[in-house]
Parts: structure tokens; C-alpha cells; sequence
């Protein structure tokens, strides 16, 4: 979801505690796993899940799914504290589908729900791959200004859509970045640069084809804005906009297909996948 998704005022179905409960569990997490004497690395291992993923549990980045906490459990010696907190885990999840804005439900349950998942972005970095250091300072500066508890949980509905990143089986994911959205330092040096360390654990995931459209391309086949593309399961594809809070979900097959050629157009002037991760990492290391 684009920064235009703030514009709509808030709603009651999305205010809940959904952030503090994943943020408490991540550092229930990581004074189990120093308890016990391991690693990022060891308990990443044990738990059959990568060392990146441990990691952003434990900084709160990212949900930790009921699966990893039935494994965790056992091998942080937590007798049962972690296994005791799945349903709740499921119930925010499960709030999480429904709690959107009324105007953004619909395309919150295709985007859960969909077997492939294609993002172009030309103005900040998307939802699904943001921080929430750098959700949160998109929100703050939104106008008119919204509230410290329209924040927290804005920014824990954001966050919490990141669930299909983890999901198996995982989804068909692509994302083509305009280079300019990167090039933006929203929140500061030290929000960029965890943003961008974020964008690369995605990127550099076997399940993810990430790519950066340069600034130099002389060429380019579609100007008007982002968009999404998503096949909800057993559906035909659909396409999904965003203009100043005004949400278009495209269902019209010809209007669809218009879409997807953009994006397929897109994809080929883009930088190949393991040429846009080096892109990344050059200018993290320049900042």
C-alpha cells in the first residue's frame, strides 16, 4: 500500500492492541533465546526458519507466526508460555484481514488471500516490505495530522499485511521499486538505512523477484502511478490502484490485461534481480 492510503479517516475496526502484543512477544523472544544460551543463528536453525526471520521477530519487523512459536517453545525452554500465546497470535491475524479501512477491506482480503502478488511503487517503498520505523514517520507527517494511538495501530495494520511474506506455500512475489523511492531518506539516516537492510533480506529471499527501475532508462512504459496486480486463489487475475485515498480494484478483464502488459514491459527495463540487490547494497554502503 502506497502513502495514499492514510488519506481516509480512521475507523474503529482498525484500533486494537495488535502492536504491542507482537512487539511484546519479540523481546519475550529474545530474553528466552539469551536464557538459553543461543544464537540468532542456533535458534534459526532449530526452528527450521532463516536467521534474518529471528531477527525480525525479535525487533518486531515482523509477525511471528503460530508455526514458529509451537518450534520455538520447546527449544527456548519456555514451558508452554509461547505455545499459550498462538491463539491470540491468530485471533490478530485474523483481525488484521478485517480491521483495514472500510474503502481498503477488500483488497486487505484479496492481498491475504492471493496466489500472486505483483507490486510496482514509484512514490515510497510499499507496505508490505516497510519497517515500522518508517511506516510510522509516513503516518507522522501525514496532514492533517492523525493521533499517537491512530499511529500505533495504522502502523500495526501495515505491518501485519508483511504475514504473506512468510506464508508456505508462499504466493507468486514481485516488486518492481522506481530507484527514486529508495533515494529518499523518509525518517532520517538511520530509518533509511534499516529500510533499505529490510528491502534486501526480502529481495534476497528464494520466494521474492525484486527489482529496481533505474533513473538513467531513456525509455519508460507506464508514468501514471503505482499499481498492483493480484490473482486471488481459484480467480482471475485483478489489478488494484491507489489515488489520494481513492481505491480502485480492477476486476474488467481487458482493463486487467492492460495492466499486466505495463508491468511485464515494466519488469524487462528494469534491472534483473541480483543486479538491482547490488544496486541496494552500493548505496547502503554509500550512506
Amino acid at each position: 500500500m502506497s502513502v495514499n492510503e492514510e488519506e481516509r479517516p480512521e475507523r474503529p475496526s482498525e484500533v486494537d492492541g495488535t502492536a504491542h502484543l507482537f512487539r511484546a512477544l519479540g523481546k519475550i523472544i529474545k530474553v528466552l533465546r539469551r536464557n538459553a544460551g543461543l544464537s540468532q543463528a542456533e535458534l534459526a536453525e532449530a526452528t527450521h526458519c532463516s536467521e534474518d526471520l529471528v531477527s525480525s521477530v525479535e525487533r518486531g519487523v515482523r509477525t511471528p507466526q503460530p508455526d514458529f512459536l509451537v518450534r520455538a517453545d520447546p527449544v527456548l525452554g519456555a514451558d508452554g508460555v509461547l505455545i499459550a500465546a498462538v491463539d491470540d497470535v491468530r485471533e490478530a491475524l485474523a483481525r488484521a484481514r478485517v480491521r483495514h479501512p472500510d474503502w481498503f477491506q477488500d483488497f486487505a482480503k484479496a492481498e491475504a488471500e492471493a496466489v500472486a502478488l505483483h507490486y510496482y511503487e514509484v512514490q515510497a517503498v510499499p507496505g508490505v516490505l516497510q519497517t515500522p520505523s518508517y511506516s510510522r514517520f509516513l503516518f507522522e507527517n501525514r496532514r492533517p495530522m492523525l493521533d499517537e494511538e491512530t499511529i500505533e495501530k495504522r502502523v500495526a495494520d501495515r505491518i501485519s499485511r508483511q504475514a504473506i511474506l512468510d506464508k508456505w506455500p508462499t504466493p507468486t512475489i514481485s516488486f518492481v521499486l522506481e530507484a527514486a523511492v529508495l533515494l529518499r531518506p523518509f525518517g532520517g539516516p538511520d530509518v533509511h538505512r534499516e529500510q533499505l537492510r529490510r528491502i534486501l533480506d526480502v529481495a534476497r529471499r528464494r520466494t521474492v523477484e525484486l527489482q529496481i527501475m533505474p533513473l538513467d532508462g531513456q525509455e519508460h512504459p507506464y508514468l501514471d502511478g503505482a499499481f498492483t496486480l493480484l490473482t486471488p486463489r481459484g480467480r482471475r487475475e485483478v489489478a488494484y490502484t491507489e489515488i489520494y485515498g481513492h481505491a480502485r480494484l480492477i476486476t474488467d478483464p481487458e482493463l486487467v490485461r492492460q495492466y499486466a502488459e505495463r508491468y511485464g514491459i515494466i519488469r524487462a527495463r528494469a534491472l534483473p534481480p541480483r543486479e538491482s540487490i547490488d544496486w541496494i547494497e552500493k548505496l547502503l554502503g554509500e550512506l
